[in-house]
């Protein structure tokens, strides 16, 4: 499903975030627009520091000081909720927003069953008593997949191997049939062939509540198993977004054809990786112009000097010269 086949469910736009220091804000999102059309998973990629984990943050209401929302607004369903009081956003956060994090542990308490969890976030969120809402537990963590779970309902986080404990911290995000789920790198800690299983999962989940995702990872594997549209994040900023299969096989942005050229091929019998030169520039060192510029081999003076605009269509790439622009020069 592409956002335009459909009203968003989630619209953010000009998003603008700043962490406040001793020498002034700091800009660590600088203009970020996008959709996310209902039943939709959108994959946001990229490198560590580009900013995507903290657009998941901010849509989901958890940043913290010195972070701050400077400009623009997040709606869901219609309903703008970045300028929403702290305990409206909680009870939003649960009830329609649900999360998955790269570290399960972290989502789960070490001192409660999985069961009981389960349980207080649907009695919470919803008008059911325990025993429904232990039923509809049971329910939840047969269907992502959890051997013996009549048994496991009863068993403590930390007797559940990570991908288990991925497999809960999904249902927990489903506890209270949200619309919406963040999940913040949500295989990077597994291996590969639970990964597999978790992306697999992810997409069955998507397809059968109807719920939509906004997938935040570094990596692009998992982005074109997974997702529907990709965007591409560098220095706080989209560089390109468009249809996964079209950004993978046709990138328009230099950033995104590099990040394609890294991953290793298996048919392909190179002595070593295809890598982009330099690094991400530091929040105090984002260069004018395109922040891109200085890793970009084929930068000319406007990319030092003007900021290139994100255009409003399908594909799109926030760059002055679009690859596939020169290729059909």
């Amino acid at each position: 499903m592409t956002a335009s086949a459909a009203a968003p469910l989630l619209s953010v736009r000009d998003l603008r975030i700043v962490f406040d220091g001793r020498h002034g804000p700091l800009t660590a999102l600088d203009g970020v627009s996008f959709d996310i059309a209902p039943g939709e998973i959108l994959g946001v990629v990229g490198e560590s520091g580009a900013g995507k984990s903290l657009t998941g943050t901010a849509v989901i209401g958890l940043l913290d000081p010195p972070g701050r929302i400077a400009g623009g607004e997040i709606r869901l369903e219609g309903q703008r909720i970045d300028n929403l009081p702290a305990e409206k956003m909680r009870r939003l956060r649960g009830r329609r927003i649900g999360a998955i994090f790269q570290d399960p542990l972290t989502s789960l308490h070490p001192l409660l069953t999985v069961g009981d969890q389960l349980v207080e976030t649907i009695t919470t969120h919803l008008p059911v008593g325990k025993a429904e809402a232990r039923r509809r537990a049971l329910d939840l963590l047969k269907e992502v997949g959890i051997p013996a779970a009549e048994m496991r309902i009863d068993h403590y986080p930390h007797q559940f191997s990570g991908g288990m404990r991925q497999r809960v911290v999904i249902a927990l995000a489903l506890c209270a049939e949200p619309v919406l789920i963040i999940a913040d790198e949500p295989t990077t800690a597994l291996d590969v062939s639970i990964q597999a299983q978790i992306t697999t999962l992810l997409k069955r989940l998507c397809r059968e509540h109807g719920t939509s995702i906004m997938l935040v990872t570094h990596d692009m594997g998992v982005i074109a198993e997974t997702a529907d549209r990709v965007a591409v994040m560098y220095a706080g900023r989209i560089v390109e977004i468009g249809p996964v299969e079209e950004v993978v096989r046709r990138p328009r942005h230099p950033y995104t054809a590099g990040l394609m050229a890294s991953i290793p091929s298996v048919h392909a019998r190179h002595a070593q990786l295809n890598q982009i030169d330099g690094a991400m520039p530091r929040l105090n060192a984002i260069p004018p112009g395109c922040a891109f510029n200085p890793r970009c081999g084929r930068a000319e003076g406007v990319c030092r000097e003007h900021k290139p605009g994100l255009p409003p269509v399908a594909h799109a790439a926030a760059c002055h010269f679009p690859l596939q622009e020169l290729a059909h020069a």
